[in-house]
């Protein structure tokens, strides 16, 4: 009778076990088995980073010459809030900016960055890019891509850097509030293209919007940005397939 109730107390272990680790997302990084050519085996809601046909990010190339609209950019000084989640560092925004493509107004949420740069240029990579992250009424996202080359520092930048959390799942206040339209180039044109999320669950029908030309950061700036994260966190570019885009 021991024996049996040694035997049950394992089985009620592991069935709890399993219970909790299928109410988790599952882990994933940027290198070893949790790296992304790995994705979308980790977890099922993670199939499209492996079965999807419009990934991001990509290699802009062959764009097609197009006569895009401008884009409506309506940003405020709302950056109030920078958190490190462990796979990027990220600026919250308060509710009030939004910009309009085509009609379609979309709302900023936060802004993140990638060091590299994910998305490539004609082949060329750049030493970090911001993803300005926004959502319409139906929940339909469009991202504006900013490359930051090394060059003098970033004022509005610093502002937020110098609250950066060291560690994953921190957060802290920002006393001086950031203003994106100052880390956005101030010719907007841009590249056009659909793709999708760059991280797990990889979902696509995202609307990428890619500025043209870049903004700057300093090497300290860069490097403190690498530092934090203790490992590259891009993403390598994906198949175009039969995209198309515009410019």
């Amino acid at each position: 009778m021991k024996k049996r109730s040694i035997v049950l107390s394992i089985i009620l272990v592991v069935l709890m076990t399993s219970i909790v680790l299928a109410g988790e997302k599952a882990h994933w990084g940027y290198s070893g088995h949790e790296g992304p050519e790995h994705w979308g085996e980790l977890d099922p809601k993670y199939a499209p980073c492996s079965e999807g046909r419009n990934q991001s990010p990509v290699n802009l190339t062959g764009m097609i010459e197009s006569e895009l609209p401008p884009i409506a950019i309506n940003y405020q000084s709302g950056g109030n809030e920078i958190l490190n989640n462990g796979h990027n560092v990220g600026v919250n925004y308060k509710p009030g900016s939004t910009i309009t493509v085509e009609g379609n107004e979309f709302e900023l949420k936060q802004f993140h960055f990638h060091a590299p740069g994910e998305n490539t240029i004609e082949g060329r990579s750049y030493p970090m890019e911001a993803h300005f992250v926004h959502t319409d009424k139906e929940g339909r996202l469009a991202v504006i891509s900013v490359m930051f080359k090394t060059g003098e520092k970033n004022a509005e930048l610093e502002k937020a850097w110098a609250h950066m959390p060291e560690k994953a799942g921190e957060k802290n206040a920002l006393p001086k509030s950031v203003d994106g339209d100052n880390l956005l180039p101030k010719d907007r044109d841009y590249y056009r293209f659909s793709g999708s999320l760059t991280t797990p669950p990889c979902s696509e029908g995202v609307l990428w919007l890619v500025m043209k030309n870049f903004d700057t950061a300093s090497k300290e700036q860069i490097d403190k940005f690498a530092h934090t994260m203790h490992h590259p966190n891009n993403r390598p570019v994906q198949p175009l397939n039969s995209r198309a885009i515009l410019k």
